[in-house]
């Protein structure tokens, strides 16, 4: 009897293949530099937002190790050409060794950026209980840039995004950041907001919006910061599942693809930076990262930080796929807002 064969299907292509849409463009996207490290330390979190991509929570216990910190202050030191330091999260302020990875950062003479959500000075450990209200001193003691996350300059839209009260308690960070100088022309203490759509939405032009920003929140807060950087939701985990319930995913993506714009491709940010985890593992981007899509060298073994070699990175080819249709919709996307 003639033995039955089971013949495995390759996947059928993606209707959203990115990588097929730039064959098709004739667009290639190699890397260019490294001048940004970003690291992701913790993904423990004061929140729960609705569109974090990172899955953030207080529930969440993972850390940078001391040793892949010291790592990443190694290549800092190693390498010049890297003047940026992005530590992001989470809330990266409640990983135990933040401040000294700062410090550190710093005296080397590196431009150090934090993702602070603003409520994490409020709140405080949502563990230990231990106080952050020393985070604007520490920020400014240090001339940290600060990045922070404001959904809307209306308390309802702000709220529905990242929960209950976070407005009112964002607005009250803002002012002691103002306090010390942040966000105030002449001081040289970085404070820049950052807008995501509540819903799936595009974000609207990012000018505009930050003129209705500075506005807004002068006239009604007495509240000043530098830049209003627009972030489109990427279509992955948290917020991809919003759009899986409410059965907006596919429209989100034809959305996303009808927008496609080559100039915002060419200036996508994983060409100037890598990302890196919680285990040192390194990543072409953020969003990456949270889809556990390795950065590779030559031969595919995947990068890390533990064995960071510039011209391995450099040589590697960025991994692509559907959610990048995000970084490059309309005027583009990236942890510095617009692309083109």
């Amino acid at each position: 009897m003639t033995p039955v064969v089971q013949l495995k299907l390759a996947p059928a292509p993606s209707k959203y293949d990115f990588e097929g849409l730039l064959r098709s463009r004739g667009i290639d996207l190699p890397p260019l530099s490294i001048d940004t490290l970003q690291v992701n330390i913790t993904k423990l979190c004061n929140q729960v937002c609705r569109h974090c991509h990172v899955d953030a929570s207080p529930s969440r216990r993972e850390m940078l190790s001391p040793e892949g910190v010291a790592k990443c202050l190694e290549l800092l030191e190693r390498h010049p050409q890297v003047t940026k330091l992005d530590i992001t999260g989470g809330a990266p302020e409640l990983h135990t060794g933040f401040d000294a990875f700062v410090e550190k950062a710093v005296a080397l003479g590196k431009h150090v950026m934090v993702r602070h959500n603003l409520t994490v000075q409020l709140d405080g450990h949502p563990q230990t209980g231990e106080s952050k209200e020393y985070l604007p001193q520490f920020f400014a003691k240090n001339r940290v840039e600060v990045i922070s996350s404001l959904p809307y300059y209306q308390e309802y839209f702000t709220d529905a995004q990242r929960g209950p009260g976070v407005f009112k308690k964002s607005i009250e960070a803002m002012k002691r950041l103002n306090a010390l100088g942040y966000g105030v022309e002449g001081s040289g203490l970085i404070f820049n907001l950052v807008y995501n759509p509540v819903g799936p939405y595009l974000p609207a032009a990012q000018a505009s919006l930050e003129a209705d920003y500075k506005r807004e929140l002068k006239d009604k807060f007495g509240l000043v910061f530098n830049s209003l950087y627009t972030v489109t939701n990427m279509p992955i985990n948290r917020f991809r599942q919003h759009l899986d319930k409410s059965g907006q995913y596919e429209a989100y993506m034809e959305k996303l693809l009808a927008a496609f714009n080559p100039a915002a491709a060419e200036g996508v940010m994983c060409r100037s930076m890598i990302s890196v985890d919680h285990e040192g593992r390194i990543y072409d981007c953020d969003f990456n990262q949270m889809l556990e899509l390795r950065a590779a060298g030559a031969g595919g073994k995947p990068l890390s930080i533990f064995d960071f070699d510039l011209d391995r990175v450099l040589g590697r080819r960025i991994r692509f796929d559907d959610h990048c249709l995000g970084c490059t919709a309309g005027a583009g996307s990236s942890c510095g807002g617009s692309t083109a």
